[in-house]
């Protein structure tokens, strides 16, 4: 199903019968994406005396309890909630599901003290005068194992300060990218780039969100797509999530 959209004086033909799912999904067991020390996903099937959730067990239905943390056991989307002293949740900011993203491959830099870093000057030169609603962020290496990697104790790459709040500048209001998070793993609770993105306390941008633990695989081309942002209905800081990208074809 081909459709036509329009932004910002460009018009697209999107093809929605094609889409590009860059989620991890939630599986059971240790072969799960984790971070920050989470406990595995369980999903494990409900027991009522001699009667069990379980078809292959003898069971009716299968009717399971699913057990998960969405920061530390795979793809989610958060808004400020995460980080403020308000109860923000991520069902009552995220109002609007699709947006003209830009997806952009960067090779961290490292530093003197062993960190690798996403810059300011990465962004920039990514995106060079594009102005889009999301920026979807990939790292290299972009190997395959980061839909089972286990991060914790790892210290992986993360967003620097400068470079979050150049996003804040350029209007974007969706950040999302293929690490547990956009800060350092340990930074003393600071979480500078998740307070210059949200602009919180000072200017809060209740809608904007920060998605994490993305994968998108090498044969998706950096460029201009559109993204559908799913999330389930919590009533949270954050979702479990499934962000799909929809190539652009710009029309002459």
């Amino acid at each position: 199903m081909v459709s036509k959209i329009t932004h910002k004086g460009k018009t697209y033909h999107v093809d929605l019968s094609k889409p590009i799912d860059i989620s991890i999904p939630l599986r059971a067991g240790n072969e799960n994406v984790n971070a920050w020390y989470s406990d595995p996903v369980s999903i494990e099937p409900v027991r009522m005396g001699d009667w069990v959730g379980d078809v292959k067990q003898g069971g009716s239905v299968n009717f399971r309890n699913i057990k998960f943390n969405p920061h530390g056991n795979g793809t989610h989307t958060e808004c400020v909630g995460h980080i403020s002293k308000e109860d923000y949740s991520i069902n009552q900011t995220l109002k609007k599901f699709f947006f003209i993203a830009e997806l952009i491959t960067v090779l961290p830099d490292e530093t003197s003290d062993g960190d690798k870093v996403i810059t300011k000057q990465h962004v920039l030169n990514c995106l060079g005068d594009k102005r889009p609603e999301a920026i979807v962020i990939r790292t290299l290496d972009n190997h395959i194992s980061k839909i089972n990697k286990h991060y914790s104790n790892t210290n992986p790459p993360y967003l620097e300060y400068e470079a979050a709040a150049l996003i804040d500048e350029l209007g974007i209001d969706h950040l999302l990218i293929d690490l547990p998070s956009v800060d350092k793993e340990v930074d003393g609770g600071k979480l500078q780039a998740h307070h210059a993105f949200w602009q919180y306390p000072q200017n809060t941008k209740l809608n904007r969100t920060i998605t994490e633990m993305i994968y998108v695989p090498n044969t998706i081309f950096d460029g201009t797509y559109l993204l559908n942002l799913q999330i389930a209905s919590f009533e949270n800081d954050a979702s479990p999530s499934k962000p799909i990208l929809y190539q652009l074809n710009t029309v002459l």
